[in-house]
């Protein structure tokens, strides 16, 4: 048996990421101002990429420019031809992106000087007017350290002695201490806790409402208003003005010193109406304006007396800030073609209102704009649209559709919406049930099963028909 090597020649397509289609990809999904920072940071670790200054954003004379560039010798590996081909909009020394920006006016002034007390400071400072003694001191301080944003101690007694350690008999001295602090119902170890050092501070201790409280909390929270009046002996009117006086109770203290920061949302697209048509613009304000410097350019002159080393350093930095510029550049207008393409499908939400979102999967929009859904996918994430609705993360637009007895798929979110209008019209006397919804969105042509309405009515909060009876 020979054994012989030959050489044989096959066609083959491979599907290869490279270096700068990764980049490309990596910057879809960003937000405005996650891009904005890596720019930025591009910008301090590339030497050849250097933001236009602001006096000079028009584009300069390319006669000029060109004359300044030198074509390079033969033996050079470096082809300058296809760069400048390829990319040759953004070797301008006054480059900037084409898509209309608008100029945005700062918020006032005030708002970013505003600052609040902390919880922790807040306590800590009724701590140092409170007690002289070193240990309560340090006790009371490691107890603050262990409260949560609602002001929930979540740390157990035995914990915190172990953390000096402590007597537990001076923790509890100590826990005592800070309970007593404003905000009353601070340091809680438990909801039950919390709200009996409030009702306690009132004065209300030993009535009714701590006995609720203490062995019943379950009942009132399950809004079982007769069983608790059958178990306390009192008529159901009596036991409402306790029940009234607990809803009045604080269960989460901490939460008026510690309040959720603020997210304000810059929208990547606004939507704006020319004349009779929808036109989406997108919002470049706080991207910095790139381009390639060009004192770093011209080392890449084969006449200028520079050493290869350097030459090819620079040559690598020339093609890593060009390819990025380019990747934006491709990011921007792919956002452009997916918002125009929303505002396409969403003609009738934009001039009418949520009732008349329709059903809109990612596919429908690939297909529409010759994109893959995952590259749409990429996309609306982490991205918001200002419409004449008002600002909606670009998901928003992408819900299942249901049909209806006229033929037009209905949207999920404008089923839902109905279902909220249909139990805030509902009798107080009678909750209506799933059941009876179903019925009602029959009449209107929407055919829907008994869970997708339970669903839906979880999803927005509602409680069930029963609830809503005890609370009416």
């Amino acid at each position: 048996m020979a054994i012989s090597q030959k050489l044989h020649t096959r066609l083959v397509q491979k599907l290869i990421l490279t270096p700068s289609l990764q980049q490309a990809i990596k910057l879809l999904p960003m937000s405005t101002l996650e891009l904005s920072e890596l720019l930025n940071q591009e910008m301090v670790e590339n030497p050849l990429l250097e933001e236009v200054p602001t006096e000079e954003l028009q584009p300069v004379d390319a006669a000029q420019d060109k004359q300044e560039q030198k074509q390079p010798e033969k033996t050079d590996t470096w082809d300058d031809q296809d760069y400048e081909y390829f990319f040759g909009d953004y070797l301008d020394d006054g480059y900037r992106s084409h898509t209309p920006t608008e100029v945005k006016e700062l918020p006032p002034i005030e708002n970013t000087l505003s600052t609040s007390t902390s919880l922790s400071d807040h306590l800590l400072w009724q701590l140092s007017m409170q007690t002289d003694t070193p240990l309560v001191r340090e006790i009371g301080e490691a107890i603050i350290g262990n409260l949560d944003d609602d002001g929930q101690l979540v740390a157990t007694v035995e914990e915190l002695a172990a953390m000096g350690p402590w007597p537990i008999e001076d923790v509890e001295r100590a826990l005592k201490l800070v309970q007593g602090f404003d905000p009353i119902g601070v340091a809680a170890r438990d909801l039950q806790e919390c709200l009996l050092l409030q009702l306690r501070h009132l004065g209300m201790g030993g009535t009714p409402a701590e006995r609720i409280i203490v062995d019943h909390m379950r009942l009132l929270q399950n809004h079982q208003v007769p069983e608790l009046a059958r178990k306390l002996g009192m008529s159901i009117d009596d036991l409402k003005q306790h029940i009234e006086l607990i809803r009045h109770l604080d269960p989460k203290p901490g939460s008026r010193y510690n309040p959720s920061q603020s997210q304000y949302v810059i929208p990547d697209v606004y939507v704006v109406k020319v004349e009779d048509q929808y036109v989406a613009v997108l919002n470049e304000d706080g991207l910095p304006q790139m381009r390639i410097s060009p004192v770093y350019r011209r080392l890449l002159d084969k006449n200028t007396e520079n050493s290869d080393e350097t030459r090819a350093y620079v040559k690598d930095k020339f093609r890593s800030a060009l390819w990025l510029i380019k990747s934006v550049e491709q990011r921007q207008k792919t956002i452009h073609k997916v918002a125009t393409s929303i505002v396409t499908f969403q003609r009738e939400f934009l001039d009418h209102g949520i009732e008349y979102l329709r059903p809109l999967v990612l596919r429908d929009v690939a297909n529409d704009i010759g994109m893959h859904e995952s590259t749409v996918s990429r996309v609306v994430t982490n991205k918001y649209m200002h419409t004449p609705q008002g600002v909606f993360e670009m998901k928003y637009f992408f819900h299942s559709g249901i049909s209806s007895a006229y033929g037009d798929a209905v949207s999920s979110v404008t089923i839902k919406q109905r279902i909220r209008k249909i139990i805030e019209q509902e009798d107080q006397r009678k909750p209506l049930s799933d059941s009876k919804i179903v019925s009602i969105l029959q009449r209107e042509g929407l055919e829907l099963a008994r869970r997708t309405i339970a669903k839906y009515r979880e999803e927005l909060k509602i409680p069930t028909s029963n609830q809503r009876k005890v609370l009416y």
